[in-house]
C-alpha cells in the first residue's frame, strides 16, 4: 500500500518512547487512537504487510491521512491519556461504549443540608455521591421508585427553612418527611439519607440493625406509631433484600464477562457488595469486529471505570491481561487503595464468571432478535409511507418541523432528522425566529425557518440565517426526501410557498394534524389517514413528536433563563405591579408554581385569565 510522502517522513521521525498516538482521515477526523511504551516499532507496524492481512487493519490503514502523537512520561498517563481521546473523539476504529456518555446515575446531593436524590446523566465534582451507572433510565426511575417507599426523602426544588405554611402532597401521603414545615431537622431527615446510601451499596445489614434500635426505643417510649413505622421499613427492606450470599467472604467486587456476535460484544457486569449480587447491568461495545477477546476486555475496563461511580477492591474477569498492571495502577488512583485484576480458575468465582458470561450471551442474542425488529419495522414503515405517498423509493432521509411559542413570546423551531427511519440527532437544527415580527404567526415562523434552511449552504450563509448553534458542516445540504411539517393544510401551504421560491416543488411534503392523526398531502382536498395500527402512521407520529420535544426544550431554557422576575414578567398581562403582589403574597416561584389557579385568581389585581396563563407557563 503506497504511503503519502508526508506521512512517511512523520514515521520516520516518531520517537522510541511512551506514548499516544492519534490517525486522522483525510477530513481531519481522529478514526484511532491507540497507546505504547515503544511508539516508533507500534505506529510503524501497522503499515507492514503481515499486518494489513488483517481486514479490520487494513482498512484502518487505508483512511490514515495524517497521524500525531503526544509523549508522556509513564505507562500510566498514556493509559489516562488515551481514555480521554477515545471519550472525546469516539473514533470510528477503536472498541468503544456504546452511547456511553448518557448512561445515568442516581445523584444524591450530599453537600445540601437537606439532600435530594433524582437521576443525573453527568458526574460532577459538587461533594454529590453517585450510583451506577445504570443503562437505561427506566432501570433508574425504578431503583427511585423503590427508594421512596422505603425511605421518605423529600424530592422538591423547595429552599428548606422549616417555616412553610403548607407541606405538599408527598408529606401527607407518607412519602416525605416535611422537612419544609420543621417536622424533622437536618440531623434526622440526613440519617434518613444515609440510609440511602447504605442500602444503594447492598449495607442493608446496618440499616436494619439500626432501624430495629430505633423501633425497641421508640417502643420503650411508648411512641408505637414510630415504632410501627420502623417495623414495617424493616419488613420492606428485609422483603427486598433476601438475597442468596454468593461469596463466603463478605467482600465487594465486579464479576464482568461478555460474549460476541458480528462486530458486536455485549459485557455484562454483576455489582456484589457485601457478599450479595445487589444489581447487574449490561453494556454493548461497537467496533469489536476483529479485535482479541483481551483488546476488548482492556478497552471496557477503561472506558467504563473511567465513568464508574465507584470501583471495588476486586474486579473478577475472564482473561488475563498485557496491561493488567497498569490499569490496577490507574484504578487504585480512582479508588484511592488497592484494586486487583483476577482470574478465578475454579471455586464460587468462576461459577460467577460463568453465569455473567451466560447472562452476556443471552443478553446480546436478546438484543439482536430486538434490532432485526427494529429494522424490519422500519423497513415496512418506509415501504408503507412510500406507497401512501406515491414515492418513487422509500424516502431515506425525512425533516420534520415544529413551531413553538408561548402567547407570542419566545417563539422557535425545531428541525428534525431521521435516516432510514432512525433519529440522527446530530443534525437536528433550532431557529430562532428573528424577522417574524408578530411572534404568535406561526405560518410566517415556520416559513422563515424553512427558509433559512434552503435558501443556500450554510457555509455561504449570512450567520443570522444560520440554525442556532450550528457549525458550518456539509450535514445542512444534504436534501431531504421528504418533508413533514406538523399542522394542517395552513402549515402545509405556508411551507408549500416557501418550497416553490427556491424551484424544490418538486420535494415531498406532508402536513400532520394532531387531533385526527390526519395526512394533507398538496393538491388533495382530502386528509389521508392510514390505519392505526401502520408502521408508516406510527414512524412520522415519532417524527412529529420529536419536532415538538425538540422545540418545547429550546423553549423551556429561553425561559429558565430569563430569571425569577422577568420569568413571570413574560406571562402576557403581568406587569411589575402583579409580579410584586405574586411575590408578597406566595414568597418563592415554587409557591407560586404549587399554587392553585383559584390562589392565583385571590392575589390584587389578578384575574382569572391571567392566573390560567400562569400555571400553563410555570
Amino acid at each position: 500500500m503506497e504511503i503519502r510522502p508526508q506521512l512517511q517522513d512523520k514515521l520516520d521521525s516518531l520517537p522510541d518512547k511512551i506514548g499516544v498516538y492519534i490517525y486522522r482521515d483525510h477530513a481531519d477526523r481522529v478514526i484511532y487512537v491507540g497507546k505504547s511504551i515503544h511508539l516508533h516499532d507500534r505506529v510503524r507496524s501497522y503499515f507492514h504487510a503481515s499486518a494489513l492481512e488483517d481486514p479490520k487493519t487494513h482498512e484502518l490503514v487505508a483512511h490514515i491521512h495524517d497521524l500525531e502523537f503526544i509523549i508522556t512520561d509513564t505507562e500510566l498517563e498514556a493509559l489516562i491519556l488515551e481514555c480521554e481521546l477515545i471519550k472525546k473523539h469516539r473514533p470510528r476504529y477503536n472498541v468503544r461504549l456504546k452511547d456511553d456518555k448518557h448512561y445515568p446515575y442516581v445523584k444524591i446531593t450530599w453537600a445540601e443540608d437537606f439532600p435530594r436524590i433524582f437521576a443525573s446523566r453527568r458526574m460532577e465534582q459538587d461533594g454529590s455521591r453517585y450510583y451506577g451507572p445504570y443503562t437505561s433510565s427506566s432501570a433508574v426511575h425504578h431503583t427511585l421508585d423503590l427508594l421512596r417507599k422505603l425511605f421518605p426523602y423529600r424530592t422538591c426544588n423547595r429552599e428548606i427553612t422549616g417555616h412553610d405554611r403548607r407541606p405538599c402532597l408527598y408529606y401527607h401521603i407518607g412519602r416525605c418527611l416535611g422537612p419544609c414545615i420543621g417536622k424533622v431537622n437536618r440531623e434526622e431527615y440526613r440519617q434518613v439519607i444515609e440510609r440511602v446510601c447504605k442500602f444503594l451499596e447492598g449495607r442493608d445489614q446496618e440499616i436494619v440493625l439500626d432501624l430495629e434500635q430505633r423501633m425497641q426505643a421508640a417502643a420503650e417510649r411508648l411512641d408505637f406509631e414510630l415504632a410501627a413505622l420502623y417495623r414495617d421499613q424493616i419488613h420492606d427492606i428485609k422483603q427486598i433484600t433476601e438475597q442468596k450470599i454468593v461469596s463466603g467472604i463478605r467482600k465487594d467486587q465486579d464479576v464482568v464477562a461478555f460474549a460476541r456476535d458480528d462486530g458486536h460484544a455485549c459485557v455484562q457486569v454483576f455489582f456484589i457488595r457485601n457478599g450479595k449480587i445487589i444489581g447487574r447491568e449490561y453494556f454493548v461495545l461497537e467496533g469489536a469486529t476483529g479485535e482479541q477477546n483481551t483488546v476488548v476486555l482492556e478497552a471496557f475496563l477503561e472506558q467504563f471505570y473511567d465513568e464508574a461511580a465507584y470501583v471495588p477492591p476486586e474486579i473478577l474477569m475472564p482473561y488475563n491481561l498485557e496491561q493488567a498492571r497498569i490499569i490496577e495502577n490507574w484504578l487504585r488512583n480512582k479508588r484511592g487503595g488497592t484494586v486487583a485484576l483476577r482470574v478465578p480458575k475454579r471455586g464460587p468465582s468462576k461459577e460467577l464468571l460463568r453465569m455473567a458470561a451466560d447472562n452476556a450471551t443471552e443478553t446480546l442474542t436478546a438484543l439482536r432478535a430486538q434490532w432485526e425488529a427494529d429494522q424490519n419495522r422500519q423497513t415496512e414503515a418506509l415501504s408503507e409511507i412510500q406507497e401512501a405517498f406515491d414515492l418513487a423509493s422509500p424516502p431515506a432521509r425525512i425533516e420534520g418541523y415544529d413551531i413553538s411559542t408561548f402567547h407570542g413570546t419566545a417563539t422557535y423551531a425545531s428541525m428534525v432528522v431521521f435516516v432510514h427511519g432512525v433519529s440522527r440527532k446530530s443534525e437536528y437544527r433550532r431557529f430562532r425566529m428573528r424577522t417574524v415580527h408578530d411572534h404568535a404567526d406561526d405560518y410566517a415562523s415556520l416559513q422563515e425557518a424553512l427558509r433559512r434552511r434552503f435558501r443556500r449552504m450554510v457555509a455561504d450563509a449570512p450567520e443570522e440565517e444560520r440554525p442556532i448553534g450550528h457549525k458550518e458542516d456539509a450535514s445542512f445540504a444534504v436534501m431531504p426526501d421528504l418533508v413533514l411539517i406538523d399542522g394542517g393544510k395552513g402549515q402545509l401551504n405556508a411551507a408549500l410557498q416557501v418550497l416553490s421560491e427556491y424551484g424544490l416543488d418538486h420535494l415531498p411534503v406532508f402536513g400532520l394534524a394532531k387531533q385526527q392523526e390526519e395526512i394533507y398531502l398538496p393538491g388533495q382536498q382530502e386528509p389521508l389517514r392510514l390505519p392505526r395500527d401502520s408502521e408508516g402512521l406510527h414512524l412520522v407520529q415519532r417524527i412529529r413528536d420529536e419536532a415538538h420535544r425538540f422545540a418545547i426544550t429550546a423553549h423551556r431554557r429561553a425561559r429558565r433563563r430569563l430569571g425569577l422576575a422577568s420569568t413571570l414578567e413574560a406571562v402576557p398581562g403581568i406587569g411589575p405591579k402583579r409580579r410584586k403582589a405574586l411575590l408578597q403574597t406566595f414568597g418563592t416561584m415554587d409557591h407560586i408554581r404549587e399554587a392553585s389557579i383559584d390562589e392565583l385568581s385571590a392575589v390584587p389585581g389578578m384575574t382569572r385569565t391571567v392566573a390560567e396563563r400562569i400555571k400553563e407557563f410555570l
